[in-house]
């Protein structure tokens, strides 16, 4: 169950969207695994809809849910995908700072100072 702590700093949105992207990644949430509906999620949790709806839209366009009209929201099969296609370009990250002479720590804090961003 996602838990709301409205006194934080991250907005209701992202920690919605925060735990479902954690929960399909760690497979928590195998793929056709049907999520709450918007109106349900954000009664359980206190939120707006829109709140709820705007978590669930940014797990659809990063691929990780995809949403089937009456039939809800589920986890979508190209979560895989977009995970092996991040694979991959860390394998073609790595290979190219070697080749430009980075160290291995040097690549760590471009790739942490890019995810902050």
């Amino acid at each position: 169950m996602v838990k709301i702590d409205h006194q934080g700093e991250t907005p209701p949105y992202e920690q919605v969207r925060v735990h479902y992207a954690h929960a399909i990644s760690n497979r928590e949430l195998p793929v056709g695994a049907k999520l709450p509906t918007v109106r349900a999620l954000a009664k359980d949790l206190g939120l707006a809809v829109n709140t709820v709806a705007r978590a669930y839209r940014e797990l659809e366009e990063a691929g990780l849910v995809e949403t089937r009209g009456r039939a809800g929201t589920v986890v979508s099969a190209n979560g895989d995908s977009n995970r092996e296609r991040v694979r991959a370009a860390a394998a073609q990250y790595a290979a190219m700072s070697a080749e430009l002479g980075l160290s291995s720590q040097e690549a760590m804090e471009i790739v942490r100072a890019a995810l902050r961003a």
